[in-house]
């Protein structure tokens, strides 16, 4: 009998060698490390041998920058934030318990953690840090270079985010780390646009409004950059929260003392839990910092949600946020909103029934990605909560990033075609900065007709875009 063991998180450590140059002072470099509990001298060897790692593999070539580090037991990934700033994550390497002649041994399963899956794991934790808290250098240039204020918010936020990592459940999904759109004919879309017009001309202390239903992005007047960050906060960890909370609560309450009382399903999920209550005081609201690669501009982060849509309000971060106009947000969000969702849910489930008509082979599964536009939609994945619910088995969900690392050979254009021992065919596209991911499980098919279906797959999903043959 076998059992295999998970993907684990052994360490993670952010230093910069420049802060530990002196002789007795060789621990300041270290600026977080985890596990917390890790001796000094264990601490104190492992960026000693990244440094050394760093260094010399910067010998071969300095414009590609040391990445990962294999060996039997476990893979370190090596990324550099800001200038100066490495950050490393170590992950255990999942093995398989067997046993031969009465003896027990370990198989390590080495091709289930891939470089690029787990490099875009590490610079998620580096960019999610960023939203939160700010860029490394911004933290030390308005603590006028102090560096314990610089540790004090590493410790803050990774001591916390760490916990969240769902390696075992990492992806391709991970390396685009896109937004799934959501699809709307004219007059719908105009509405959700004139709606958020709306919100930011009757409160100047909004700068900028998302707009989302069911984890899916309508409009957004962030930066792609920055709505991709935010983006993901949302439908993997707030949203999922407060649905959870929600569940737990029993329904969602309505306000006794609204005006719209038959029609006003919103509440805040950053800010007041109950806007009756002043004692409460306005609740956790994050603040969150954007437009770091030029000059970072802070906001407040209100979101409101009303049945399946989330409105998320950018508020200038130097404004003294009060229960007074929350009240009045929440009085001018409620009623248009679930009205306008009502609308929204209809052209959902109008496009809903044009997709099952037409679909006639349900089997054929894809991912889709556009760099352009960070867009992203995945049948693979049942949902996008990042909890492993995918309609594919995990060896063919690695074959995508597989394809995905060889696609740098390419040119700008290229397929890929692989067949697996268990009658999947793997199809990947790349075009016009654009990828498309084709699972196909047929016992007898053929090369041509494989083909034949992706077509039909890409003409039927992706009318739009243009892909060379």
């Amino acid at each position: 009998m076998t059992s295999k063991s998970e993907i684990n998180l052994q360490n993670f450590y952010v230093y910069n060698s420049a802060f530990g140059q002196s002789d007795g002072e060789e621990d300041k470099k270290i600026l977080f490390y985890y596990p917390p509990k890790t001796d000094f001298d264990t601490q104190m060897k492992n960026v000693g041998l990244s440094e050394a790692i760093v260094k010399f593999t910067d010998t071969f070539s300095s414009d590609q920058l040391c990445e990962a580090l294999h060996t039997q037991k476990s893979r370190q990934l090596y990324y550099q934030a800001e200038g100066g700033f490495w950050m490393v994550m170590t992950v255990g390497i999942p093995f398989v318990t067997k046993v031969k002649d009465g003896t027990e041994y370990f198989e390590y399963q080495s091709d289930d953690v891939q470089d690029n899956v787990y490099l875009a794991v590490l610079r998620q934790s580096y960019q999610m840090f960023r939203l939160f808290k700010g860029s490394f250098t911004s933290i030390l240039s308005n603590s006028r270079g102090d560096v314990i204020h610089l540790k004090h918010k590493l410790d803050h936020f990774f001591s916390r985010y760490l916990l969240t990592l769902k390696l075992n459940h990492s992806d391709i999904l991970d390396i685009f780390q896109g937004i799934q759109f959501l699809p709307l004919d004219k007059q719908t879309f105009l509405h959700v646009q004139c709606f958020v017009n709306l919100i930011e001309a009757t409160f100047a202390q909004v700068k900028y409004t998302a707009f989302l239903y069911n984890d899916q992005l309508v409009w957004s007047g962030l930066e792609p950059e920055d709505m991709q960050v935010v983006y993901r906060y949302l439908v993997t960890s707030l949203l999922p929260a407060h649905l959870e909370t929600e569940l737990q609560g029993g329904s969602m309450p309505r306000h006794p003392s609204s005006p719209f009382l038959s029609s006003h399903y919103g509440r805040f999920v950053t800010g007041p839990a109950n806007l009756q209550d002043a004692s409460g005081g306005t609740g956790k609201v994050p603040k969150v910092y954007v437009n770091n690669d030029a000059t970072p501009e802070i906001y407040h982060l209100v979101v409101y949600r009303a049945l399946s849509a989330t409105v998320c309000l950018f508020i200038e971060g130097s404004l003294h946020l009060n229960l007074d106009l929350f009240k009045r947000l929440d009085i001018f969000l409620g009623p248009q909103l679930t009205t306008l969702v009502s609308e929204v849910a209809e052209q959902c489930g109008r496009q809903a029934a044009g997709i099952n008509a037409n679909s006639l082979d349900p089997s054929p599964k894809f991912v889709y990605f556009n760099k352009l536009n960070l867009a992203q939609k995945s049948t693979v994945h049942l949902d996008s909560r990042r909890t492993g619910n995918v309609a594919v088995t995990p060896e063919v969900l690695r074959l995508l990033a597989d394809i995905n690392a060889d696609k740098a050979r390419m040119s700008t254009t290229g397929e890929t075609i692989l067949k697996t021992m268990t009658d999947y065919w793997v199809v990947g596209k790349v075009s016009n900065l654009r990828e498309f991911y084709v699972v196909i499980h047929q016992k007898n098919a053929n090369l041509i007709e494989i083909n034949d279906e992706v077509k039909r797959l890409s003409d039927s999903q992706l009318k739009s875009i243009f892909f060379h043959d």
